[in-house]
């Protein structure tokens, strides 16, 4: 069968770097080729070289059984490739028809648009990924599911015979990831080829039919994906036994370190939120989408104060008026959205790691830049994470590896209470696996940690006890023993079992 694409021996560097060693993929009609690996295997490149983003240092990619020598991203388009990332690139403040528009339409600048016809099409790709979306509405208005499912919508009209995606389900709801998975199908069925990156191993197993693993830049192993389990894929990525993903240990929990009573916060639509954590435990806090857990996590941080209620630090009542105060206070905010919120990408890892606590670099007024670097060195040996140097750009980073530079900046002020969204969203399982171990060290240093996830394996393998939230207000409190997927879903659906509220 001749192959939709083709990277024979691709190699790659950057400043010294080597990004891609040797790699070789291959794509055939109507396949679904997922490519895994961890943050720092070279995926993200691998793509880039694809879509002529980036040139290989040398090794050749072939399309339809031609050789490209040349690629760049007007080629990758004309010859059907094309890519939906995790952050979608339309413009907000068009409609999604005129933003359809764009990858379908040709004509001169000074053609006459029809309108019906625009939006009828628009109609029909939007239909065709499952989405009932108004083609009238601005880009800006949606959410971030709605603006990816778009995207994917726009790869379809622009008859794309290679589509990547990196990625496509990371802030997709279950429903929305169901669409998806049918959207794929039908692409499938039309001779499509799709490359599909995640980290979700589970979602490889439901749609993939072969698997490429990546490690360090290297090609490392390619499977039909009913030929290899999730422990034999999990050994190819990390390149060793993963003792466990979820390392939880027992901890005797010690005092309480943060109780909230009766907390509201209208402008957020929380009300009558009361929950507990303990020095030393880590409290899960689950709910669907919009039941209120980051909203929590961001009143309890001071960024939207609360308007009722009492919060209580080591018994002691307190008011969280701003992050400063949340911060003085002793509590540590990770956000989800670590691009936006969790680092900042332009600035370097050292100055990234020391924005939480500036005191401790700064000397009469001036940062110490020596104090800032040996800082950020000592968080990048704790927490491994991959840079040839402090000094590079957060930006420059792989997804795992910036949730681990967002991480340090907040254990750096050696916080009491430490609030974690969504800790692993989107790394991968041996940065996972690293992350949860780290959360278990700093509970047995007394560390009390809230941890929401939408993850059930990741609330049912790390936490003590679960707060189960729907429509912004806690339905019941879930003991580690008697917590299972079904009670969790039951209270997060308003179904409250016997016994399970009350309890904080």
């Amino acid at each position: 069968m001749l192959s939709l694409l083709e990277a024979a021996s691709i190699t790659k560097s950057f400043a010294g770097v080597h990004a891609l060693k040797g790699v070789t993929f291959e794509l055939r009609p109507g396949e679904v080729h997922a490519v895994v690996g961890e943050n720092g295997a070279g995926k993200s490149t691998l793509i880039k070289i694809m879509t002529g983003a980036e040139t290989a240092d040398s090794g050749t990619l072939a399309v339809g059984g031609r050789t490209v020598p040349h690629m760049d991203p007007a080629s990758a388009r004309a010859l059907g490739i094309a890519a939906v990332y995790q952050q979608p690139s339309l413009f907000p403040h068009l409609t999604v028809a005129e933003n359809l528009a764009f990858s379908i339409e040709g004509g001169g600048v000074w053609r006459r648009v029809d309108w019906p016809a625009r939006r009828r099409t628009a109609v029909t790709l939007l239909e065709r990924v499952g989405a009932s979306i108004d083609p009238e509405r601005l880009v800006e208005t949606l959410s971030m599911p709605e603006q990816q499912i778009v995207e994917i919508a726009k790869t379809i009209g622009a008859d794309a015979r290679v589509l990547i995606m990196d990625e496509p389900t990371a802030s997709l709801t279950d429903h929305e990831v169901h669409n998806l998975f049918a959207s794929i199908a039908r692409l499938r069925s039309e001779g499509v080829g799709i490359i599909y990156i995640s980290h979700r191993l589970e979602e490889v197993f439901a749609i993939a039919d072969r698997v490429t693993v990546l490690r360090d830049g290297h090609t490392i192993a390619t499977r039909p994906a009913g030929e290899i389990d999730r422990a034999a894929l999990i050994r190819l990525m990390v390149g060793r036994e993963l003792a466990a993903v979820f390392p939880k240990q027992t901890v005797t929990p010690g005092g309480v370190a943060l109780e909230v009573r009766h907390l509201s916060n209208r402008g957020a639509g929380l009300r009558d939120v009361s929950l507990s954590v303990h020095q030393g435990e880590i409290l899960g806090v689950a709910g669907l989408v919009g039941s209120g857990r980051t909203e929590l996590a961001e009143t309890l941080f001071g960024l939207t104060p609360a308007d009722e209620g009492v919060i209580l630090l080591r018994g002691a009542p307190v008011r969280i008026a701003s992050p400063a105060e949340a911060i003085r206070l002793g509590i540590a905010y990770v956000p989800e959205d670590r691009r936006q919120h969790g680092v900042v990408l332009d600035m370097s890892i050292a100055a990234n790691v020391s924005l939480g606590n500036l005191g401790a670099v700064a000397r009469r007024g001036l940062i110490d830049r020596v104090a800032e670097r040996d800082a950020a060195q000592r968080y990048v040996d704790q927490l491994r994470i991959k840079t040839p140097s402090v000094s590079v750009g957060v930006g420059a980073l792989s997804g795992g590896n910036q949730q681990k530079v967002a991480l340090a900046r907040w254990l750096s002020i050696q916080p009491r209470v430490l609030i974690l969204d969504e800790p692993t969203q989107g790394v991968d399982v041996g940065s996972k696996s690293e992350i949860h171990a780290l959360m278990q060290t700093l509970v047995e240093r007394g560390v009390a940690i809230i941890m929401i996830s939408s993850e059930l394996p990741e609330i049912l393998g790390m936490s003590d006890r679960i707060a189960v939230m729907q429509r912004g207000t806690v339905r019941g409190v879930l003991a580690r023993h008697e917590a299972t997927q079904d009670t969790i879903l039951a209270l997060a659906l308003g179904h409250v079992p016997p016994d399970a509220s009350g309890r904080h």
